[in-house]
């Protein structure tokens, strides 16, 4: 009988506790006593210091002709924790009741969850000047981050790492992917980079903006008269992002998430068949502006956990109300030991989302035409229901790519995806050399929740995982 991935979740720390210079940074690591997990900080920079966690999968297959993969999961926001919310609402072993999550990612590869940018999450700074404002410093930090733990593990150095990322992460795995082949090309970086995947990610701003108004249109959400109201904002936007003005791109980007909000009746910007307001224990919309993405985050995985009571994804957990901030400030930090007292989980995060706003409209295909052009092999994956990552953005930012092979990509016929062992089409997937697109059906903006069964046939055929043909 295999182990469980929860069977040592509360271990007590081993004292395997090290501090170490490296890279310039001071680094501290814990595992536990089985060496299932481990978790730490990095001083990416001089008092900027990064939280990681990673789970070594208890499903594991040893086959010396296909390694058993790493993935890295990267959360949006900016802001979002990956510790937190990829862990424990989306992909983990556990749910946010600490029970077994029957879809974990586990069953396909190790995964490595970050707190990224610095001040997300568990990771903090201790002067509010170290916060990153690009993309590019985010992925350098990252990058730091990987040498800490890879460098110094030959085991880790023998598995592929793919950069799985989910909505503004995106824009961090463009970056990163760059940035950590340049290292591993001048030997900084120990790493087999297997591929990176971009999930419902704010690749390209201007196509997503500009997808909302005829989306909702069609979908009968917006009228005429709200139709015209965002589009003299979607073309404010446009006009800005091509002066340059990425600050005020930002600024008018949140002004029209208010208008469609408005005119929609609040539709739920991650499930457009949802509204906004349907989860009581969010904060207002006026309270889900710039500077918490990450509590319209909590608001619809908690939403799709109450409506869906049995279905594996974790329940009312968290603390009494389902707060993962009482799950993460309480039993998660008492477990994880070395998170410092003044610390708070998210503490930073709106802080970390104001900093990246001169950077967050601006688009970052050029980085995966150049991932492409590198021969990386580049998965796109969109859920349906989506809407401020919708498909049709997807779609048309993928169009503008300048990659050689776009063409013979944009000819090829999809092939149905079918999941669970019945023939009811679940989504779609085409592929072409190096890029793959999969258009996941019933699914939001939350692909591995609202459709786990489909989200780990396509993380399998993603990392190649050796267990693939078993299951």
């Amino acid at each position: 009988m295999e182990k469980s991935p929860v069977s040592s979740v509360f271990l007590v720390a081993s004292v395997f506790f090290f501090l170490s210079l490296f890279h310039g940074g001071l680094a501290t690591t814990t595992t536990t006593q089985d060496g299932s997990e481990d978790w730490g900080y990095v001083e990416v920079r001089p008092k900027a210091h990064m939280f990681w966690w990673y789970y070594r999968s208890p499903y594991r297959v040893e086959d010396p002709n296909k390694p058993w993969p790493i993935i890295l999961w990267l959360q949006g926001g900016p802001g979002a924790s990956g510790v937190g919310i990829g862990n424990f609402q989306e992909v983990g072993p556990l749910d946010t009741d600490l029970k077994p999550r029957n879809s974990t990612w586990l069953s396909k590869a190790d995964l490595l969850f970050v707190d990224n940018p610095v001040g997300t999450g568990f990771s903090f700074v201790e002067d509010t000047k170290l916060f990153v404002e690009t993309d590019e410093e985010a992925a350098t930090d990252l990058t730091t981050l990987l040498m800490e733990i890879f460098n110094r593990n030959e085991s880790l150095q023998k598995s592929p790492l793919y950069i799985v990322a989910e909505s503004y992460g995106g824009k961090y795995a463009a970056t990163l992917g760059l940035s950590a082949l340049k290292a591993i090309e001048s030997g900084k970086l120990k790493l087999k980079l297997g591929g990176v995947a971009l999930g419902d990610s704010w690749i390209s701003p201007e196509d997503f903006v500009l997808s909302w108004a005829p989306l909702l249109k069609d979908l009968s959400r917006l009228d005429t008269n709200g139709v015209h109201k965002a589009n003299s904002l979607t073309q404010k936007i446009k006009q800005q992002i091509e002066n340059g003005e990425f600050g005020d791109a930002t600024n008018s980007w949140n002004d029209l998430e208010d208008v469609i909000s408005t005119s929609s009746s609040s539709v739920d910007f991650y499930n457009f068949l949802l509204d906004s307001g349907m989860d009581p224990v969010s904060s207002s919309a006026a309270e889900l502006s710039k500077g918490v993405a990450m509590k319209r985050y909590s608001r619809y995985l908690d939403s799709l956990r109450r409506s869906s009571p049995g279905s594996g994804r974790g329940g009312r957990g968290a603390g009494s109300d389902g707060d993962i901030d009482s799950l993460m400030n309480g039993s998660i930090k008492k477990k994880l030991k070395i998170i410092p007292e003044n610390v708070t989980w998210g503490g930073q995060s709106g802080l970390v989302f104001d900093s990246l706003a001169g950077d967050f409209m601006k688009p970052r295909i050029s980085e995966v035409d150049e991932l492409l052009a590198k021969g990386v092999n580049v998965t796109v994956y969109n859920g349906q229901l989506d809407l401020i990552c919708a498909t049709k953005g997807t779609e048309a930012w993928v169009d503008k790519l300048k990659w050689e092979g776009l063409k013979n990509f944009s000819s090829t016929d999809r092939i149905p995806i079918y999941c669970g062992g019945d023939r009811v089409t679940k989504g779609f997937t085409k592929s072409y050399r190096n890029l793959h697109f999969y258009w996941i059906l019933g699914a939001g903006h939350f692909v591995p929740v609202d459709q786990p069964c489909v989200a780990l046939t396509m993380v399998g055929a993603i990392t190649q995982s050796p267990s693939i043909s078993s299951t």
